[in-house]
């Protein structure tokens, strides 16, 4: 019999009632050893489980290969020794390399990954899931150098693939872009720390970074210097051309000072106009150079806008930072207090704090009271006084006059007088805060403390009430709100403010007349330049300033100045009001020369109004 007799297998669907079986056929013919026929061999067996368990085996394997063909993420799966078994088309398309070309070849040819700042190359995550036998993750700002030259940062993960009995066959990575979000987590960062419109560090990082140097002045002996530098003549530019005109010119300001420093220094916009720089290990000579070269660079500088030229300047405030430094707080409130100082000394210049300096002392404690003054505003630790103004002559006697007094009572219920807070509130820029404070406790207290006695309340105003357009809405709100007269309230303000703001203070006592007020000019002959300025002011009290009045009987030279402020005033038509009338002498005397009304000690001291 012929040892060539070939099988030939052959498979066959049938369907038998309805339902399909397969059957397998293995056929065979039979030769004898010289080629001749024998027989013929034919077995068959039913396979239909057989093609339902490769059918099932099928379906899934399809589904896992549609599924990975469609999910969004990149697919890599190798094999036990990092050789690429399979690319999904979005990992061909990050990676820039097909599946064909790449099945067999080492992961490390064709994933490159990197750390996106050092540069240094990361560990492979498939390696380390293969080497450790786990679910690892990507390292954070990991990027991925692709086949064209595009970096594409990216996430992943990687797990090894186990078979049946537990051994690793493979593993699997799945990453995805991350490249936008990314950018955006980059620049969120960015303008959490930095002020959008200058681009330098803003407030908070700056801090931070003056924290940073005074941990290193303690531990490494190290020695800082910290700028507080605040614009002269900004706020001119401001109100005369615009707050765009403002923004340019803090634009160009910030490349001018930044000429002017290392890269290792710190330059920060800490609001405003007002500019920080942190010198970092910069002795106090040194410290002091830089300083007044950021100070002349600004006073040469020359801001142009609309064919209007501008020469601005620079008052700075510096504080070294050594061992012996505090706390940050410290620090920032001694450089703000020289920054300040620098400005009341005569501005463009700098103050360089030191440690018993009592002027420096005093601004910080003006900055202690800021603070004292918006929690004393919060929680109604103010309270009003009054003292009387008495008529003097006999055709006004039968109206009360009287001017609000403020006081503030501290933490332990003790009186403050105006005097130790008022410097802090108008450097802070209170003042306004205060003057509707007054006006709304009277006003809402009125029937209460006045009723209906026909008197006239005279309340303080402030520069920062003058300037401030909404300060006219605030009172016709007030005056809507309470049943008070107009003609009851007389408004002061001081001479110096009155001339420092003349058009606004004009404008502003003409309008607070229409509504019906009363108005005085306080401490008034303090300027002697005061004549020049009263015609363009219609008031209608003048308050002749203490300083004449308590020595008006020993001294001939304020008798004359209170002569002739009475006399001129006699003939503009404006009343008079004595201050600091402290005995019978004074009193005879301003009486004598014809003066309205007085107000002092010696006429009745400030009372609670209640």
């Amino acid at each position: 019999m012929s040892a060539d007799n070939p099988v030939a297998i052959i498979e066959n669907r049938v369907i038998v009632a309805d339902v399909v079986r397969w059957t397998q056929w293995h056929n065979r013919m039979l030769f004898d050893e010289q080629g001749c026929f024998i027989e013929f061999q034919s077995v068959g067996r039913d396979i239909t489980a057989l093609k339902q368990i490769e059918e099932k085996l099928f379906q899934e394997k399809e589904l896992a290969q549609v599924t990975l063909q469609s999910i969004g993420d990149a697919v890599i799966t190798t094999d036990a020794f990092s050789r690429i078994q399979y690319l999904n088309p979005v990992a061909e398309s990050l990676i820039g390399c097909s599946e064909p070309s790449a099945q067999g070849l080492p992961l490390l040819e064709i994933f490159r990954i990197v750390h996106e700042i050092t540069r240094e190359p990361v560990q492979n995550p498939i390696e380390l899931a293969l080497q450790e036998n786990r679910i690892v993750g990507l390292a954070n700002h990991t990027v991925l150098l692709a086949r064209n030259g595009q970096e594409i940062a990216i996430e992943d993960s990687a797990a090894p693939i186990r078979n049946r009995e537990g051994k690793v066959i493979g593993a699997v990575m799945v990453f995805h872009d991350v490249t936008q979000n990314r950018k955006l987590s980059r620049q969120l960062s960015w303008q959490a720390c930095h002020d959008a419109l200058t681009g330098l560090v803003n407030r908070q990082e700056f801090e931070r970074r003056v924290e940073q140097a005074l941990c290193l002045a303690k531990s490494d002996y190290q020695v800082h210097a910290l700028c507080y530098l605040d614009l002269d003549r900004f706020k001119i530019v401001n109100d005369t051309c615009g707050h765009l005109a403002g923004d340019e010119l803090l634009c160009q300001i910030t490349a001018l000072l930044q000429e002017k420093i290392r890269k290792t220094d710190t330059l920060a916009r800490l609001g405003g106009d007002e500019f920080g720089v942190l010198l970092n290990q910069c002795m106090p000579e040194q410290a002091l150079r830089v300083a007044n070269e950021l100070r002349e660079c600004v006073q040469e500088f020359r801001f142009v806008w609309e064919k209007q030229v501008f020469s601005i300047g620079a008052s700075i405030g510096l504080v070294g930072i050594d061992r012996y430094s505090e706390s940050l707080a410290e620090i920032i409130s001694i450089a703000d207090a020289a920054c300040y100082t620098a400005k009341n000394r005569g501005r463009n210049r700098v103050y360089v704090a030191e440690a018993d300096d009592q002027e420096r002392l005093q601004q910080r404690g003006q900055m202690q009271w800021a603070s004292r003054i918006s929690q004393a505003l919060e929680n109604d630790w103010f309270c009003l006084y009054a003292q009387k103004i008495a008529a003097i002559t006999p055709a006004d006697q039968n109206n009360d006059h009287y001017e609000v007094l403020l006081r503030l009572r501290d933490e332990q219920g003790n009186l403050v007088l105006p005097m130790a807070f008022i410097p802090a509130a108008e450097r802070y820029n209170l003042m306004h805060l205060i003057d509707r404070w007054v006006i709304r406790t009277l006003f809402r207290n009125w029937p209460r403390v006045v009723g209906d006695k026909q008197s006239i309340y005279a309340i303080n105003l402030s520069g920062s009430s003058i300037n401030d357009d909404q300060f006219i809405n605030f009172l016709y709100e007030q005056f809507s709100l309470h049943p008070i007269l107009p003609q009851r309230i007389c408004f002061e303000i001081t001479e110096t403010v009155a001339i420092a703001n003349l058009i606004k203070a004009k404008q502003f006592i003409e309008s607070l007349q229409q509504m019906g007020c009363r108005f005085a000019l306080d401490d008034f002959g303090v300027g002697m330049s005061s004549f020049a300025y009263l015609k363009s002011l219609p008031v209608d009290y003048l308050k002749i300033d203490g300083s004449f009045i308590r020595n008006i009987i020993e001294n001939s030279v304020d008798d004359a100045i209170v002569t002739a402020i009475t006399r001129i005033s006699s003939v503009m038509g404006i009343q008079t009001i004595a201050e600091f009338v402290e005995n019978d002498a004074i009193l005879e005397r301003i009486t004598s020369l014809g003066i309205d009304y007085a107000q002092g000690y010696g006429i009745g001291i400030p009372c609670p109004l209640s």
